[in-house]
């Protein structure tokens, strides 16, 4: 297993996450007066833009959403490969429903585990194989040959 290079810790990740909840906020405050959504519908929407959001843009954008590459941080394998859908359902969807049944216990011990632990990583990037890394993806050189 290769070991965790630069790690992201506590802060920078929650600055992240942040972040990410602003631009999910601003987005879905838009959407929902643009289309005449009510509380209701506005709830739906919103779990269904998140979803979307943390499982996907990580996979097309090299580990990174919008919170994490502002902040300059992104997921990755643990053995450095960039994240493909099957890591980020076990990051999102496994990890979520973990915290659920711990009654939000596990996001306690998560918040602690990044903040404490020498390779940051939470419950979820356990689960997943994941880190957080401050480590940029390798640019495909287009001159290069195959």
């Amino acid at each position: 297993m290769k070991m965790v290079e630069r790690p992201a810790g506590f802060w920078i990740r929650l600055g992240a996450s942040i972040l990410d909840g602003l631009l999910i906020s601003g987005t879905l405050f838009i959407l929902a007066a643009l289309l005449g959504f009510d509380g209701t519908a506005r709830d739906g929407l919103d779990a269904i833009l998140n979803l979307l959001y943390g499982l996907l843009l990580p996979v097309l954008w090299y580990g990174y959403t919008v919170g994490k590459r502002l902040c300059g941080i992104r997921i990755v394998k643990m053995d450095g490969t960039n994240v493909g859908i099957g890591t980020m359902l076990l990051r999102v969807i496994v990890a979520g429903f973990v915290y659920v049944i711990t009654l939000g216990i596990g996001v306690i011990v998560s918040a602690f585990m990044i903040a404490f632990r020498k390779d940051k990583r939470s419950i979820h990037d356990l689960l997943a194989k994941t880190y957080v890394t401050y480590e940029k993806p390798e640019a495909a050189n287009p001159y290069q040959e195959a």
